[in-house]
């Protein structure tokens, strides 16, 4: 019988639903493949980083150490810790067949993910201010291409967690969007696991030259 046919009820869910069916098993292989790109492409971009994070064209130029401000990193980084938590409550509740947890989670997840959004460009648009832009320096260009693209995937994965709650939350749960939910949620787990590694690296690494 296809798993469409089935009427779920809390006694018959299964214990992993993301596994349950074969497109779910074969999609979460897909997607280790998918993030196993994704880690070839940012340790690219950190290696690239690290080569540049000293080349400035003068001694007028800014440094890391003269730009970064750990206080506002930090808020950004607890945001997006924060979120990856609401999104492990949100597969808690996935499991347990509660539809309503499921989203009410995800919402949680998708606001803080707006206010770490939020914050970087605010963030971008004081360092522009100061003169540190894209053009201004090979250490300019490193730095934002590198945490560019991470708040690229953040937009990415805010859309993707919004487009599920939008498409199925008159659906409820089921074998069909289960995996869907499990997938969008190690992808936003991937992003943090990343952001780390940046607040590491660029800002705490840079703000203590």
């Amino acid at each position: 019988m296809a798993h469409e046919e089935v009427k779920f009820t809390a006694d018959n869910w299964p214990d992993h639903p993301e596994t349950a069916s074969m497109e779910g098993k074969n999609k979460l292989v897909g997607f280790w493949v998918f993030l196993g790109g994704e880690v070839a492409l940012f340790a690219s971009l950190f290696a690239t980083y690290l080569a540049l994070k000293d080349a400035v064209p003068s001694e007028d130029h800014l440094l890391a150490k003269d730009l970064f401000h750990l206080p506002l990193a930090f808020v950004m980084t607890m945001l997006l810790l924060t979120s990856s938590l609401t999104s492990v409550y949100a597969l808690y509740h996935l499991r347990n067949f509660n539809a309503k947890g499921t989203f009410i989670w995800i919402g949680i997840t998708i606001l803080l993910g707006l206010g770490f959004l939020g914050l970087e460009i605010y963030e971008f648009a004081e360092y522009v201010h100061q003169g540190h832009t894209f053009r201004s320096s090979a250490f300019g260009s490193a730095f934002y291409f590198l945490v560019g693209t991470h708040g690229f995937h953040v937009v990415i994965g805010l859309t993707w967690l919004t487009l599920l709650i939008l498409r199925n939350r008159g659906r409820g749960l089921n074998l069909y969007n289960s995996h869907k939910f499990n997938t969008a949620a190690l992808y936003w787990h991937f992003i943090d696991v990343v952001w780390v590694f940046i607040f590491t690296v660029v800002y705490l690494m840079g703000a203590l030259g």
